[in-house]
């Protein structure tokens, strides 16, 4: 059963982030921003102006008491010893700020927004340094682990793309839905009316490893190699879209939050960690390899390329609610995943240990 933190907000809450220091920052819309102690107590809270939605919330890596929020267009620097008015605002994105990522050095800002465009904010001089783009709404953004000029992103153009922030031009671009009907031919009818639109990313420790959640139920792990990527891994638990992802501290544990009103925890180290080979050319080998039944106009059909049907969560926690945002923490001495849904109260559920 999940133990309810109630009392921070009267709207729904929509993003969730946690400090090194247990605090825990949370996003509602209004312009509702709550800070909360490990043990669910409101230690904080604020109205930020406008009113405007708080779509996404991040401490600072280096300093525990830095806190960037986005609301509306802007993005706010708040001190959370002190949570009065922003210390700093920044005003660079021309629409709806969706999700904001900072570098571990703690001197790069990425902001993505739903025209597209992620501004990249150089946090010593305060001004824009790079501004890149997706042809649709960009969703979710993210800083890669132990490689602060690499960042991720993923949009409802069903586009992920691997950035380097010396080029305003992505290193590396996948088109999920073409990835798809590479390999299943046209048997997926499904895929137009159920497209794969990206919304959430998250890089493993290992800055290597990341994986993707979209509109089609589906999970896909990559592998980042030099100024590439490369699908290792893709795996359905979720009946609905997947709104979130998330890496554990852990090697490999992923979480997943759904529409579907699930939760699920996964071990994908035995998949990621043993497959150093190409994935595109193993796919060739099976392909090659496949009995003449399984092939339909010389692809693979759904059924036959499906060789991760073997993966299945370590956890389902039937949360109930469409899931807007969901963060781990170590609180009380072990592990607990925090869940954002429709309402105004966070879910807390234990987890087990790895």
């Amino acid at each position: 059963m999940a133990v309810k933190w109630i009392g921070g907000h009267s709207s729904s809450i929509l993003c969730l982030n946690i400090n090194t220091e247990g605090l825990v920052a949370s996003g509602a819309e209004r312009g509702e921003l709550t800070l909360w102690d490990g043990g669910g107590t409101p230690a904080g809270q604020l109205q930020l102006p406008t009113a405007d939605d708080v779509t996404s919330v991040v401490f600072s890596p280096r300093c525990p008491t830095r806190l960037y929020t986005s609301h509306g267009e802007t993005v706010s620097l708040l001190d959370v010893r002190s949570l009065k008015e922003p210390v700093e605002r920044f005003h660079v994105n021309e629409e709806e700020i969706n999700c904001l990522s900072v570098n571990e050095t703690d001197n790069f800002l990425a902001a993505a927004d739903d025209s597209g465009a992620i501004k990249v904010m150089d946090l010593e001089n305060k001004k824009v340094s790079r501004s890149l783009r997706h042809s649709n709404i960009c969703s979710s953004v993210v800083f890669r682990p132990q490689r602060p000029q690499s960042l991720v992103s993923c949009g409802l153009d069903m586009q992920v793309m691997l950035w380097n922030l010396q080029k305003a031009r992505p290193l590396w671009t996948t088109n999920l839905q073409e990835c798809e009907m590479e390999e299943d031919g046209l048997q997926s009818a499904g895929q137009f009316f159920n497209p794969p639109l990206a919304h959430s990313l998250s890089v493993a420790a290992c800055g290597n490893i990341f994986g993707c959640g979209a509109q089609d139920g589906k999970v896909r792990i990559f592998r980042v190699t030099g100024v590439k990527f490369e699908r290792e891994l893709e795996f359905q638990g979720h009946s609905l879209g997947v709104s979130q992802v998330l890496f554990m501290p852990e090697a490999y544990w992923l979480l997943t939050g759904g529409n579907d009103g699930k939760v699920l925890l996964w071990d994908v180290s035995s998949d990621v960690g043993k497959q150093q080979k190409s994935p595109a050319k193993s796919l060739q080998r099976r392909k090659a390899q496949a009995p003449a039944s399984t092939r339909k106009d010389g692809k693979l059909n759904k059924v036959a390329s499906n060789e991760h049907a073997r993966v299945s969560p370590k956890l389902t926690i039937e949360h109930g609610e469409k899931v807007n945002w969901i963060s781990c923490a170590e609180l009380k001495g072990s592990k607990r995943v925090l869940v954002a849904d429709q309402s105004s109260s966070v879910s807390v559920y234990p987890l087990p240990e790895p």
